[in-house]
């Protein structure tokens, strides 16, 4: 069977991580999100709760690292002299690599898409929505309070852009760096899995497989 690569960066409130599982659970392949973090917990020792509350926090920047010499599949343990948030990015990227490396999976944020930039098989998404779907969600499935919700959306969102800047040197959401960007306001959940499902099977095909 074809490896069946996909990464899903998302907004939040935009419903990226309930696609993702939906997608997965239709193609039958593993899901990566906060299950990433425990295999790197596990992998570098790291507490996981400083994965999740430090996880998208920005040091050095992964191209600085690379300028130094680290490159992607260096051992784990030549990066003990870094700071804690360039050692929690660079173990995630390997984890990742890892789970690339076995097979098929569809791994939702963590830098992802620039991750597996060089997989030819790896199809990247970003998932946007409106600002009043975003709310909507964010206070009924995510049960996140507060007076100013869109405040906290977007801070949220200028966390996430942030980190990615920092250690991709590129810019979070700007369509050159996904190679399809959905609108689950404009067409839902269902709908986007649909349509990422259709994008798989027509790689599949068009490489043979």
């Amino acid at each position: 069977m074809k490896k069946t690569l996909i990464t899903i960066s998302r907004q939040f409130g935009s419903g990226g991580r309930e696609i993702g599982q939906k997608l997965a659970k239709e193609l039958n392949i593993p899901f990566y999100d906060k299950e990433l973090l425990e295999l790197a917990a596990k992998e570098s020792g790291i507490d996981k709760e400083l994965f999740e509350t430090e996880g998208e926090s920005t040091s050095r920047g992964f191209h600085l690292l690379a300028a130094m010499g680290y490159t992607l599949g260096s051992p784990i343990t030549s990066i003990n002299e870094m700071s804690l948030n360039d050692r929690m990015f660079l173990v995630q990227s390997e984890v990742i690599e890892s789970i690339a490396m076995q097979g098929s999976a569809v791994i939702v944020g963590r830098c992802a898409d620039y991750v597996l930039k060089d997989h030819p098989e790896c199809i990247n998404v970003f998932i946007h929505a409106n600002m009043r779907s975003r709310i909507e969600r964010a206070r009924t499935s995510y049960e996140v309070d507060g007076d100013n919700l869109e405040k906290e959306i977007e801070k949220i969102d200028k966390r996430r852009a942030n980190y990615y800047n920092y250690y991709t040197d590129k810019k979070w959401g700007k369509v050159e760096n996904y190679h399809v960007s959905l609108d689950s306001s404009r067409f839902g959940v269902d709908e986007c899995v649909t349509v990422i499902k259709q994008l798989v099977e027509a790689q599949n095909k068009k490489f043979g497989n």
